[in-house]
Order: structure tokens, then sequence, then C-alpha cells
């Protein structure tokens, strides 16, 4: 038995939550450079505003009905999803953190009766300790648990809780879902089970298993088997090891001299190998990705990428920063306006992983700088004040035009001192 926790439009209910007087107006989250709605509040939701929406079609809707926009604020949602984590780590043995705001949970070991006073539980606590509305759906698989939980949110004669343990109204429930909304169904694959007649999740639940497996794959026969409530898949309580870490992000504004898209370059890597240096791997490859701006006047669009691996796996910043800007001297052009760069760091290894060459001196060594690379970590980290290599640049450095317009972030309540809520 599995029980699937989601939050409710979480990135508004984060940015609800020091701002109460916002409980029942419309919220949206917008995009990296305040492009695009990313989320929004059931209000702002029931107005027409949806995600994917540009801003300045939303306008309008803004302004005649007073809604309050943010700009994404990464830092609030991620603290408040470690909150919401480590509540539900004290009602239940595991827990598979699945996304931001969703999470697995193993309820093997919990008795049918019990199934729906401790999904009231576990919704009742999270509102009260972290203050973040949830929807909880329990089922005999992960498959019929996300559709648990969509029934859940859909429905508000549920309050939030379904327990498909009843194979009556479990049925009732995959002949009123459609397909498109069974869990691992894009629109692709929906088009494809439509052509086949396959229009409802009781449809795909009705198929012949095999039949499916030769025409599409074993991960579409497991989908079947799923829904019949045969559990295909289990609990993924460690993470799998990561192959790639990429940090990329559209400009605020065209770039087109090579300084601030080396400020820009240096600030991404830095990030990159913090991420790295979390999970104590070591990169054996750089890739840098440029791309021209799609806006202002016509000009050849075009991305472009480079890569070239390191002499040795590292984990120092400095020496990846060195390879990466190598690589993007090398892919820029001059007379181009640029809207992005990014690098992507592969061949991940830990440290036991590393062949350092016969002739390696220490200072060449995967472990190159690994004290130094600590020491900035730990200062980031615990709020004591922030430090980088000098090509990033400062913030007041005319260079800096690559930053991301953020014109209504908000404050940083969880992890600044600065701008702890202040109560009058």
């Amino acid at each position: 038995m599995f029980a699937l926790v989601d939050c409710n439009s979480f990135y508004a209910a984060c940015e609800r939550l020091f701002r109460p007087d916002l409980q029942r107006r419309p919220v949206v989250v917008l995009s990296n450079n305040d492009g695009c709605i990313v989320a929004g509040s059931a209000q702002a939701k029931a107005l027409g505003m949806k995600t994917g929406m540009p801003v300045h079609q939303a306008r309008d809707l803004i302004a005649r009905h007073k809604v309050e926009v943010f700009s994404s604020n990464y830092g609030l949602y991620g603290d408040i999803s470690q909150r919401v984590m480590a509540t539900l780590e004290t009602l239940v043995p595991q827990v598979e953190v699945y996304s931001i705001d969703e999470a697995f949970l193993d309820l093997s070991l919990v008795r049918e009766v019990e199934l729906l006073p401790l999904a009231q539980q576990i919704q009742a606590r999270i509102a009260r300790w972290v203050g973040v509305p949830v929807c909880v759906g329990v089922a005999p698989t992960k498959v019929l648990a996300k559709l648990a939980n969509h029934a859940a949110k859909r429905y508000p004669a549920t309050q939030g809780t379904v327990v498909l343990t009843d194979p009556l109204r479990r049925e009732k429930l995959l002949a009123l879902t459609p397909v498109s909304k069974v869990w691992g169904v894009g629109r692709r694959l929906a088009g494809r089970f439509e052509a086949l007649g396959i229009e409802t999740a009781q449809d795909l639940a009705r198929a012949d298993s095999g039949m499916i497996r030769r025409r599409f794959s074993v991960v579409q026969e497991r989908l079947v088997r799923e829904l019949n409530a045969e559990p295909c898949l289990s609990l993924e309580t460690q993470p799998s090891p990561r192959q790639q870490v990429i940090h990329s992000r559209s400009f605020g504004e065209p770039v087109a001299a090579l300084p601030p898209l080396r400020q820009a370059l240096s600030d991404f890597v830095s990030r990159a190998m913090e991420s790295l240096r979390k999970e104590s791997l070591y990169a054996g490859r750089v890739t840098v990705y440029l791309r021209t701006a799609p806006m202002g006047k016509p000009q050849q669009l075009f991305p472009d990428t480079l890569g070239a691996p390191l002499a040795t796996a590292t984990s120092d910043t400095r020496v990846v920063v060195h390879q990466a800007q190598g690589l993007l001297a090398q892919l820029w052009k001059p007379g181009y306006r640029y809207g992005k760069v990014g690098v992507i760091l592969t061949d991940l290894r830990g440290r036991d992983q590393i062949q350092d060459g016969l002739f390696t001196q220490q200072e060449e060594s995967g472990d190159r700088g690994g004290a130094l690379m600590a020491v900035m970590d730990t200062i980031n980290q615990s709020g004591a004040g922030k430090v980088w290599l000098a090509g990033r640049g400062m913030p007041s450095d005319p260079h800096s035009v690559w930053a991301m317009r953020r014109a209504h972030l908000s404050p940083a309540y969880t992890s600044r001192w600065s701008d702890l809520p202040v109560v009058r």
C-alpha cells in the first residue's frame, strides 16, 4: 500500500505562508526573468491564468483582479519542501521524495481501517507544522496512488484524501479518468492509445498487457498491471546516482560582449560545482552551452555546444571554470547577441573511482583545492557571508547585465536573518 502526498499550488502556498493577507487573493509565481506564469493559486487558475501563460497576456487580468505577482524564490521553496518531507518522516518509516512538492510513502504495515485516519493525520500535521495544504491519495500501487491524489484534488467532497482499497470505487474512478491523466502517459502516448480506442484509464486497465508490451514497451505494460492493483514499482528511498549536473539560465537582456558572458559562466559553473560537492562527486568532463537571443532585430538563431575532458576528475571549481572559459572563448562570435549560457558536468564519479596519472602531482589530483572548496562551501551554507571567485564579478559591476530579472522577489524568510518577519 502506497500513499502519494502532493502539496497544493506549492509555489503560491509558500509565498502565502508569511503573507496571511493573501490567503483569499489570487497569487501567481513567474518563471526565470519574470517571463511566464509557472504556478498559481486556485483563485488565479479560476480566472483563467494557466501555467505557461506569458505575463504580458495576463496583465489585464492581474490589474483587474488585483492578482499578487511573485518572482520565483527557489531558496524559499526548497526550504519549505524540506520541512514538508521532514514532517512526513515523523509519521511513516519510509519516504520517497519524488519532487519538490511530492512524496510517496510506504504504508504496507498499516491496517486497512487505519489508512483513511492516517491520510487525514498527514494532511492535518503538515498544515499545522508547516502551513502548506496537501492532498493525499492512498492505493495498492504507485500509479493508482497518483490517480487517487488526482481525485483528491479534483473532487471537493473528498476533502483532500482518497483511499482506493474498494475495487468498485477504483473502477468508477478509472472510468472517469481520461487516459492522458494516467501517470506516465504524455500527450503523444495518449494519442497513440486513443488511436487504439483506449480513451480512459479503465480502457487501459482492461487492455491486454501482452499486446501493450508488443506495441509499446515493458514500461507501458507495467502501467496496465499497476492500474489493476499489481505493484510493479517499488519505493525508491535512495536517489539514483547522478549522470550529469546542468546549470544554465536565460539572461535578463541580450548580451553581446564576451566579459559579461564570462562572468555569467563563472557563476553557473560555481553553482554546478557546489551541487556536485554536496554529493561527494567529481567531474571528468565539462561542456559549455551558448545560445543566441530570440529578440530584437533579426539575427541568425542557433545554439552551440563545446565540451572537453578534464585532465583529472575534480571537485575544484577553479579548475572547471578555467576549462569552461576556454571553451566559451571558442564558441563566442562577435556581432551576435546571446540570450543564454550554461554548463554541463558529466563523467561523474566518486573519489574512489578516480585514476590519477602515473606522473600526476598532488596539486593536480582530484583532491586539488579540496580544503579550500570545503571552506567556501561552509561559509556560503552557514549564512555567515558569501565568497566567490573574482571571475563572477560584483553585483554593481556594469558587466552584470546577464543577471536574471526578479522584480517581484519575496524576502528569504527562512534563510536570511535580515528577512525574518516582524510581528507588531
